[in-house]
């Protein structure tokens, strides 16, 4: 189809009037008889006239002048271009189409009414340019984020005073939402066409395109997250654990985003320095700065440089101006929108909305911006950098550590640290790497159980090795304050999880807070969730990450399922097991299983009542994921969960509080020891009750040291020693390991571990004692002729009834009777309990342990080959570990040993009073001594135990 003059004059005109609107256009009313106009954009005239008809196809407009010139010159230039290019059809010249490009003509035409549908055309054309152009003008104007609804700090976030900010401000708001929307529109639409037509509208149930999609889509979310800014990348960053919430396709994907976003102008960092340093020239404090940030994040960005002062090289991380306003905007348009994604997404699970799960969504929300504000608090990142860095110091870990802080040149927008040299530890190639990520372990469960301020940023660019073997922490702008009462409380789930205790751990969950209050212990109980965590913690132990897991699950599914299947089959099978377990459950609480048209939806409903993920746990787990990361990088087989041991092991041996010392008990396989009331109300010593408890207790459940746990733990403390005082792993290491051992089991002034071992140490000489007396006084031959001819007197006298007439019955009693009796009296008093069987039994089982340790076979094997007969009459010697030999031959550490002999003679007066005691115990609750007599010889043995060790009363109330 070929074009007439006037066609091509009202084409250019189409496609000039739907792209020349003026600078001012914003603010300035726009006529569309305008005749002269400002190109803005050749790029969009070359558009519209590529999609006029095929003529035009080859319209080349790469070096077309468009910019700043009106229709009269772009006439000439148009009509010239046209010409010179063969693109102007043969019966058309240029003085033809220039003249019919007349303003007053072309006006004529327009106007005429034969032609008004191109009036209208170019109309619409226009005025639908002029609105997108209005709408895209307003998305794209600066924005003010000077100001903001609250200040920089961790309590000081509040969505109340933020929604009173913003409602003077509605403007600013709507422009938010609009360009959200716009950013978002593409990846929604696609979401949507995946659910409701290709699932809903189609009768897809298992909504296969959706979840098909969901790879794909996930990218797509990772990109936009970086588009949408800074808080966003963050909001991601936190989703990226939150399985529970995400598909795990998406979960993974956002796992990718780093914290860094364009920098801005370093002129404008300058000002700031400029401005918070109160100096008008930088090198008065500087002595260099690079001209670029050498790191730029959402929050802020870095620069290196060197101090005049001292010439130390440093790192100056200056704030981006207005992040504060910009998060907290996001904040309040998160709040003003998560209502609405809320009923969405139940109604996309086909299950009603109640205002507890909006509320429930806000407080996740309100989480996420408490962490945000905080991080914008440079002087509390200043604190938290300085208190880390003192508080690893006193505990002894000197492998790890944080910058140190240039305090005088910490300002509310800029934070100064020196320059730490090293390199990310998931790139580093050192062979070290694997022991520094146990140290990384070690420190986030010190700051966690232990200092209770948790490093919740702790992505791989602020884990670094350090030139000189140390691993140091970066960026302390976002913490988590942990109470004391829930740092017990995951000491004492660790050690029921590890002791495979799960009667324990839904009290566990209620304290927690993994469960609501109102929950009944035995409602949780009910549920089979120790199955689930039975499970679960089976597999984390063997560690190799997801991908391991889940070739292990698939190899367990195989034997139950059959080798045979596919894995769709497989997955079927597991399904249709799960539903009946889930229906199961149902009919045990005396739900009609039959009414219930969706049972997976019915348990889920009622999961959501016993369970809830409290807040601190989404830092938690991004800390432990970042770091269980790096570590299958390193090792493809590594475990997270036995990376945690060596700091439990130190933690539960050194801490005195009475509910570590009942996780220790129960990690090794003892009940908990608590003093029964009712034996300290009749005026029983404290120790004695002890004894007396843990007796009882032992009688009522399984309460035997597991020789094998005692031993992992105390492996475990000498690594964590060993790998966190220093650098050296073997050498000094290992001599402060040994160090710290000795200190703790020698201490004079007691340690849970001491008391452990002391119990145990006492039960097992009672026990060997009876055994020993036992064996000499019932089972020997001697023993039972003893006995056969004290009791003859007897037997005869029993058959001769007139012998027996003529003794006086206190004769009797004296010289046959009495005697007759004894050896039955000996042999129940020495007679084995239940637990003297289960405290030898260990004992042996020990010896086992440790025989094995300690047989020094190359010593043997070198004697055998100067011996004809062999080493077989060689005895079994201990071979010295290389800690031990230090301890031989270092004089320091020879010296540290005398330092501790004090304690010997201690830890002798209390095994010694522990064996007073349960001698007590056991003459108070004989069934053959008389009264009087258990009454005197349980007195006597408490009060010799109190003069041997008077300060265990003291020590155990305390």
């Amino acid at each position: 189809m070929r074009l007439s003059m006037k066609n091509w004059a009202l084409a250019y005109l189409v496609a000039a009037a739907s792209t020349t609107l003026p600078s001012s256009a914003f603010h300035t009313p726009i006529s569309i008889a305008r005749t002269s106009r400002t190109v803005s954009s050749a790029a969009n005239v070359k558009s519209h006239l590529n999609a006029l008809p095929s003529n035009l196809e080859n319209l080349d407009l790469s070096n077309f002048d468009l910019a700043n010139v009106d229709v009269a010159s772009l006439t000439v230039q148009f009509t010239t271009y046209l010409s010179t290019h063969g693109i102007l059809p043969a019966n058309i010249s240029p003085d033809q189409l220039a003249s019919s490009l007349d303003p007053t003509s072309l006006l004529s035409e327009l106007v005429s009414p034969t032609n008004s549908w191109h009036a209208i055309a170019i109309a619409s054309l226009a005025t639908g340019a002029l609105l997108l152009s209005l709408f895209t003008s307003f998305l794209n104007s600066p924005d003010d984020y000077s100001s903001a609804p609250y200040e920089p700090g961790t309590d000081s976030y509040d969505p109340i005073q933020a929604e009173e900010f913003y409602k003077s401000r509605p403007l600013m708001v709507a422009k938010r939402i609009l360009r959200l929307a716009s950013l978002t529109a593409v990846f929604n639409t696609g979401l949507l066409f995946d659910w409701l037509v290709l699932g809903k509208l189609l009768g897809d149930e298992e909504y296969t395109a959706l979840r098909k999609n969901e790879p794909r889509r996930a990218k797509e979310a990772l990109v936009l997250c970086e588009k949408l800014g800074p808080t966003f990348i963050k909001l991601g960053q936190a989703l990226s654990i939150r399985t529970d919430i995400l598909p795990e396709p998406y979960a993974l994907e956002l796992r990718q985003l780093q914290d860094a976003v364009p920098p801005f102008p370093s002129t404008e960092a300058y000002d700031v320095l400029r401005t918070e340093l109160g100096v008008s020239d930088l090198s008065s404090i500087f002595s260099s700065l690079s001209p670029r940030p050498v790191a730029s994040a959402s929050i802020g960005q870095v620069y290196r440089g060197t101090l005049r002062s001292n010439g130390k090289d440093v790192a100056v991380k200056v704030q981006r101006p207005g992040i504060l306003g910009e998060i907290a905007l996001d904040l309040h348009v998160l709040r003003l929108l998560t209502p609405i994604q809320t009923k969405l997404q139940n109604s996309i699970n086909r299950r009603p909305t109640t205002q507890e799960d909006i509320d429930t969504a806000l407080l996740l929300v309100d989480e996420w911006g408490r962490g945000f504000v905080a991080e914008t608090d440079y002087r509390l990142e200043a604190t938290n950098t300085m208190q880390f860095e003192e508080a690893m110091r006193k505990r002894g870990l000197d492998a790890v550590c944080a910058p140190n802080v240039v305090e005088e040149l910490v300002k509310d927008k800029i934070l100064v640290t020196e320059w730490v040299e090293g390199t990310r530890l998931d790139k580093d190639a050192s062979e070290d790497v694997p022991r520094l990520c146990g140290v990384a372990i070690n420190a986030y469960l010190t700051m966690l159980l232990d200092t209770g301020v948790l490093h919740c940023d702790p992505h791989p660019g602020n884990l670094l090795r350090t030139t000189d073997g140390r691993l140091c922490i970066l960026d302390w702008g976002m913490t988590l304050r942990v109470p004391s009462n829930l740092q017990y409380a995951l000491l004492e789930f660790i050690a029921h999880i590890n002791s495979e205790d799960y009667d324990s751990i839904p009290q566990d969950f209620i304290n927690l807070g993994f469960s609501p209050a109102d929950v009944s212990l035995e409602r949780l109980q009910n549920s089979g969730i120790t199955e689930g965590l039975s499970f679960a913690f089976r597999q984390l132990s063997q560690g190799g990450g997801p991908k391991k897991m889940q070739e292990r699950v698939k190899s367990e599914f195989q034997e139950r399922y059959g080798a045979d299947l596919s894995d769709e089959d497989l997955r079927k099978a597991a399904r249709a097991e799960m539903l009946e377990r889930m229906e199961a459950q149902l009919a045990s609480e005396g739900v009609d299983v039959k009414g219930v048209t969706n049972v997976m939806e019915e348990m889920s409903r009622r999961n959501r009542e016993l369970f809830a993920l409290p807040p601190y746990v989404l830092y938690v787990a991004r800390a432990f994921s970042t770091l269980e990361g790096i570590g299958l990088s390193i090792d493809e087989n590594y475990a997270i969960v036995q990376e945690c041991y060596p700091y439990l092991a130190r933690r539960l041996f050194t801490d005195k509080s009475p509910r570590a010392k009942a996780a220790l008990r129960a990690m090794l396989g003892l009940t908990e020891d608590v003093a029964s009331e009712s034996s300290t109300a009749n005026g029983s010593s404290s120790g004695l009750t002890a004894v007396k408890s843990g007796v009882e207790k032992a009688t009522k459940k399984e309460s035997t040291l597991s020789p094998k746990k005692l031993l992992e733990m105390t492996d475990n403390f000498s690594s964590y020693t060993a790998a966190t005082a220093t650098v050296d792993r073997d050498g000094v290491g290992r001599t402060a390991a040994a160090k710290e051992f000795a200190k703790l089991l020698l201490d004079k002034d007691g340690s849970t571990l001491q008391e452990i071992l002391v119990e145990e140490a006492a039960k097992l000489g009672d026990a060997a004692t009876r055994s020993v007396l036992r064996s000499a006084l019932v089972e020997s031959a001697l023993a039972k002729a003893i006995a056969t001819s004290l009791r003859a007197p007897k037997e005869a006298l029993e058959r001769s009834e007139q012998f027996a007439a003529l003794l006086p019955e206190n004769v009797k009693k004296a010289i046959i009777e009495r005697p007759a009796d004894l050896p039955k009296l000996i042999d129940e008093l020495l007679y084995p309990t239940a637990e003297d069987e289960k405290v030898l039994n260990t004992a042996r089982e020990l010896q086992e342990i440790l025989g094995v340790r300690l047989e020094n076979s190359s010593l043997r094997s070198a004697l055998a080959q100067n011996l004809s007969d062999g080493a077989s009459i060689i005895p079994t010697t201990p071979e010295l570990s290389p800690a031990v030999r230090n301890l031989v031959t270092d004089s320091e550490t020879r010296d540290f040993v005398l330092e501790q002999l004090p304690g010997v003679a201690s830890l002798g007066r209390r095994f010694g009073a522990g064996l007073l005691r349960r001698a007590a115990y056991r003459a108070q609750n004989s069934p053959v001594l008389p009264e009087e007599t258990r009454k005197r010889l349980s007195e006597v043995n408490n009060r010799l135990a109190d003069v041997i060790d008077p300060v265990t009363t003291s020590r155990e109330t305390q």
